[in-house]
Formats: structure tokens, sequence, C-alpha cells
């Protein structure tokens, strides 16, 4: 039977190193056949991991403890790449400058659940109430697809004022001359702390990692293959995503994950952790502040540094 593994959002380069290791064939060369799929939003994308129904999830680092309370139940096998990755891209027409936080009060800003704890974080450590002073909630006609594509779209139709989505969203909407670029945390917009809030991360349960861990080391090896062959050679991005991208965004791929190759590092260090924790204990998805081994899935933190 196939390795099942989803990610929340296909059409992005947020969780690419996964796709590209179900589809470059590096499953395949550990022995395994994977399949990968589409499940949004990343809340039920977890939920589903919990549930059994799924092998692996690529998603955001913070939110598998909407499924799994305190960390009770799943491990993080290594970051799919470092840092916060989602975007703030605001309608050009409104004239917002790049990094100003304060300009949001009053806007409609489309975001998805667990993606918008990022946002939701940035503007209170910036003296914005998110709850009063903006009005945040997910796109329309969002479900069931991938969210940057309709978040890109809705702003583009007005149905938005600005949204906060992965690189591929943002790109499609400065690329076409009705969105500008505001926050890109990764790159240090927004608060000193943001970049640091979460990351896109490669997460299994326990009772994987303690039934097959022979399955789980090997489906890490892929990934972290993946990720070394991405950064060597961008241009495999697009064999990669043709099975799953349209054909306007399967154009830009390639140039999205040059973009971010230099962050395709699979090490979870103890800073990240502890950063990781205090932010999800900041936006109430955490009670404590475990220690690094019962986040990160540390047996196998020797096969990070494999392909590199």
């Amino acid at each position: 039977m196939a390795l099942r593994i989803a990610i929340p959002d296909m059409v992005s380069p947020s969780y690419f190193p996964a796709i590209a290791a179900v589809e470059l064939g590096y499953f395949g060369k550990e022995g395994l056949e994977a399949t990968i799929e589409l499940l949004f939003p990343v809340t039920k994308t977890y939920e589903a991991l919990r549930e059994g129904r799924l092998d692996f999830v690529g998603g955001a680092a913070h939110a598998p403890l909407y499924a799994f309370r305190d960390w009770a139940g799943c491990k993080l096998l290594c970051a799919l790449s470092q840092h916060m990755y989602w975007f703030l891209v605001v309608r050009k027409d409104l004239g917002v400058s790049r990094g100003d936080l304060h300009a949001l009060k009053g806007l409609r800003i489309g975001a998805a659940p667990g993606p918008a704890d990022g946002l939701k974080r940035m503007l209170v450590d910036s003296g914005i109430d998110p709850e009063r002073e903006v009005n945040i909630a997910p796109v329309p006609a969002s479900s069931g697809v991938s969210f940057g594509l309709a978040a890109a779209r809705a702003l583009e139709k007005g149905a938005v004022d600005a949204f906060w989505a992965n690189g591929m969203a943002a790109e499609i909407a400065v690329r076409g001359g009705f969105g500008a670029l505001v926050i890109d945390a990764r790159r240090g917009d927004g608060p000193k702390a943001s970049r640091h809030y979460t990351f896109p991360a490669f997460v299994t349960t326990q009772k994987k990692i303690d039934e097959s861990p022979g399955t789980v080391a090997a489906a890490l090896r892929a990934v972290v293959a993946a990720q070394a062959a991405l950064k060597r050679d961008p241009s495999l991005a697009a064999a990669a995503a043709k099975k799953h991208f349209p054909a306007a965004e399967l154009a830009l791929i390639a140039g999205l994950v040059g973009r971010d190759a230099p962050y395709y590092d699979p090490t979870i260090s103890g800073e990240a952790v502890d950063s990781l924790n205090a932010f999800a204990r900041a936006t109430g998805l955490l009670s404590a502040a475990p220690a690094h081994d019962r986040v990160v899935a540390t047996q196998f933190q020797s096969l990070w540094s494999e392909a590199s």
C-alpha cells in the first residue's frame, strides 16, 4: 500500500520538497511507494494524520498542536525549509508601503486557518489588535482549491483588500500588477521575532515512528535528498510540479524554488523549537515549554546531513 502524504496547499513553493520527494522518485529510490495530495486547511490535514488516514504531513510546524495536544502523539521529522514563509500582499491601489503593518487597520485580509496565527501574532507584536482593528478571514471559495490561487483571485476581484498566503500567490499578484508586497517575514519584514514563529515541517505520528522506524527513516531520507537536489538545480521543480500545477503557475515554480532554495535546510535547531513553542504558547495552542526531543524525532536527526 502506498504511503499517503498530504499538504494543505499544493500549487505553492511552501511544501515543495515534499512534492519533489514523491514526484522526482526519491521515495521510490528508498523502496517506498508514496502519493501526495491536497487536504485543506492545515488544521484538517493534521486531524487526518492523528486519525491514521495519512502517514506524513507537510505543513506549518505549529499547526500539529490543533490536533495533537501539547505535542502528544506526533513528532516533527525535519524542516522542509527555514523560517516563516507566508507573504502579506495588499491591493496595489491602496498605496501601502513595504513593512507598514499599521496601514492594515480596517482592511479585509484573506488568510487560511493555521497560517492566520502568524499574521495575528505579528499584528499583536506590532501593537495592533487583530480581532478589532482588522478583519481576517478565509478567502471566498477557497475550500477544496489551492488557497494561494484563491487568495490571488480574490484580491484581483476586490473580494479582499489583502491576503496572507504563499509565495506563488504573492508572485501572481505582484506580477499581475494588482498586488503590492508589504511583508516577507522570512527576509526581515515585520517584528524581529516573527521570522522565527514557525516554519514548514515534515511530520508524522509517534505511532508510525514506534511501529515502522525504518519506513520513517527512509521517508525522511527521501525528503532530505529532494531538498538537496532542488538546491543544486531548481529547474527540477518543473518536472516535480507538472502533474499538479496549472500551466501558468508551472512556468513560475522553478524561479520561486530557486529563490527559496537557500532556506532548504532540514535542520530543526533547539532555538527553532524554543521560538516555535513560545509562539504556540502566545497563541494559546500550547500550555508549557516541552523539550526539544518532545517536539522533534531526534533519533533521526543524523539523517538531516546525509544529502548535504
